[in-house]
């Protein structure tokens, strides 16, 4: 069973930046880890990914070019790097491991951007 902890959340204006970290409580070296959002009122959707097996990373259309998704397998860590967000961009932010059919999520870090 693997834990997952995010961090990093918080309030920011529109234009502004955050980094969110994400912290396994297991090796993460096997798994392809990944970001996905939930704003209220609507579904959980996808929002970034990288694969472990050769750090190919794939993007939300909406969130390409100003997000980057990395990983850091020595300290079993996966970052999220926001930049010119959006008020749209408001979300709880979960962190999602994936390996063999397994899944694991945290519990989610906030992340609310003002106009």
């Amino acid at each position: 069973q693997m834990q997952l902890v995010e961090s990093g959340g918080g309030l920011v204006q529109g234009g502004g930046s955050l980094r969110l970290s994400c912290a396994a409580s297991g090796r993460t070296l096997t798994y392809t880890m990944g970001w996905f959002r939930q704003a209220p009122g609507k579904e959980r959707e996808f929002v970034a990914r990288i694969l472990w097996s050769d750090d190919s990373t794939y993007y939300q259309d909406s969130v390409k070019g100003r997000f980057t998704i990395s990983r850091d397998d020595a300290k079993n860590t996966v970052y999220l790097q926001m930049n010119r967000l959006k008020p749209e961009d408001t979300a709880l932010y979960y962190c999602n491991a994936e390996s063999l059919g397994r899944q694991f999520w945290g519990q989610g870090t906030q992340v609310t951007v003002s106009s």
